[in-house]
This record gives structure tokens, sequence and C-alpha cells, in this order.
């Protein structure tokens, strides 16, 4: 059994760190990124813990075959994953997340269309909040020695007490809210239309009759999913992907004023204002940090 422990200064450094998932990580509060991941694997199961400073958005796919069972630290929360599962949401700042992935059911007598209904159900009861803070221990203690993982039994509990919890837990409370499902097909639509012209720089009106919205659906949408208005979404978006330009530039030879331009930052000194307030540090910065990578 290995633990792996990871500190992160780039979401894109904490979004590769947990192998199996297919992930895009976008920062989407004002400063400094800093991620912490534990990981571990015993007995055909994964372990981890993750942790970051700053509102993130993630788009993700779990694992193929695999049925995961990821505790929300801050909501107290359990949501059950599947490897058909692919979902994007908003983390709050300063997130913390224990997850438990089992990468073949079967082997542990649940098959995994048993839980289907359960899918990205929040579920909340006191054994969640146990369990999580359980696992928590576990892979802290483990990381520094204390705690032997991969003793006798201990897989087997792990999963025995994941799937307790699906029986546990009150289905009426994680019944999701149908204008929080409405919002997430808002920003869905929103988000196919960006990725055929990831680097235009639509204006709301736009945005809205392209997804067949009013101006104002779209910015109760965006806010209720993301927390921030369509027009901030789109910029940081965009300001992400110029970081990674950019810490890509001394390969690329790319300037940063052409990275600007790609990204339809039209005005250098707001792209280089923009960007600062996102990450704490001018565009030039991030170019020399690219260097002594």
């Amino acid at each position: 059994m290995v633990i792996r422990v990871v500190e992160a200064q780039e979401v894109d450094q904490q979004r590769i760190a947990i192998p199996g998932w297919e992930q895009q990580y976008t920062q989407m509060s004002a400063g400094r990124f800093s991620g912490r991941i534990l990981h571990a694997e015993v007995e055909g199961i994964e372990l981890y813990e993750e942790q970051m400073n700053l509102r993130v958005e993630q788009e993700f796919h779990a694992p193929p075959g695999a049925l995961v069972f990821s505790f929300d630290m801050s909501e107290q929360t359990l949501y059950l994953l599947d490897g058909e599962t692919r979902n994007a949401w908003v983390t709050p700042e300063n997130y913390r997340e224990v997850a438990v992935v089992i990468k073949q059911a079967v082997q542990w007598g649940q098959p995994l269309d048993a839980y289907s209904d359960l899918v990205l159900t929040p579920l909340r009861s006191a054994g969640c909040r146990s369990v999580a803070a359980s696992l928590s221990n576990l892979l802290t203690g483990a990381s520094g020695g204390q705690h032997q993982m991969d003793a006798p039994g201990v897989a087997q509990t792990i999963v025995s007490d994941c799937f307790s919890l699906l029986f546990e837990a009150p289905l009426g409370e994680g019944q999701r809210s149908r204008s929080s499902v409405q919002a997430k097909r808002v920003v869905q639509r929103v988000k196919e239309v960006v990725n055929d012209c990831p680097e235009e720089n639509f204006g709301m009106t736009e945005l809205a009759a392209k997804v067949g919205v009013s101006p104002r659906g779209l910015q109760q949408s965006f806010l209720r999913y993301a927390g921030i208005p369509p027009i901030v979404w789109l910029r940081n978006r965009r300001l992400n992907a110029a970081r990674r330009d950019l810490l890509g530039a001394a390969e690329s030879g790319m300037t940063v004023a052409e990275v600007a331009m790609k990204w339809s930052f039209w005005h250098l000194g707001r792209f280089s204002q923009s960007y600062h307030a996102l990450f704490g540090e001018y565009p030039k910065a991030t170019v020399k940090q690219g260097c002594r990578s």
C-alpha cells in the first residue's frame, strides 16, 4: 500500500492528482490556489481526501466500472457516483471531500445497477458524518505512519460502512428541487455553446438567446449553480485558459499579448488587472513561473 500526498499550487496539478478520473478544473474565486490530496489504494479500493482553498468549477467523469462514495465535508453530505456519472458543480471556498472508490463493486457482492436511483442524490445522516470523519482520520493517520491501512479486514470494513449508509440516509431530504435541476440544464446548454467557440467573448443577451432563455433566467441559473453571474463565469473560464497558455509560454513562444488576444482580451491593461484580481499575480509572473517548472 502506498500513501501519496500531493500539494498543489495550480488547479491543473490538483486535477490530475487522482488517477482514473476525467476532469476539468476552473478557478472561480480570487486568490492564489492551494490544494492538497491524500490518496491511498488497498485491496481494490481507493481512498482520497481533497482540499482546496478557492471556489473551483469541477467537471468530471467518474472512473469506468467504479462505484464512488463521495463525502462533502462542507455540507456533511454523501453523494453516490457510478462509472457513468458525468457531473459539474462549483465547490465552496475551503472545500474538503473524502471519497471511497470501489473499482469493482461486484467483487463485494454489490451489483452496480442496484443503486442507480441514488446516483447524485444528496444523502444526509449522522452515520454519513461519522464515516466521513473516520475515513479522514484513517488517511491522516496512515500518511503519518500511525495507522496501517493494509491491515486485514480494513478494506472490508470501509466497504461495509459505506454501503450501510445507503439504507440509513433519509431519501426525502435528498431530493433536489426542480429549480436546481433546471438551472443545471441551462448551464449545460451554455457550456455546449461555449465549448464550440471557447475563445469567443459572448455578451449576456446573445448567450441567453443561443440557449433559449431570457437574460434574467440565465442570470438566475448561474447564481444558483455557481454563485456568480454568467459574465463572470465566462470571463473566469477564459482567464483560466489564458493561465494554462501562459504557464506553457516558454515552450510555445507565445507572448502575454498574444495569449490575451487569443482569449478575446483586447485591452492588455484590463487583462492584466482581471488576471491579477483572480490569480493574485500578473501574467508576466506566471510566464516566469512556467519557465522555472
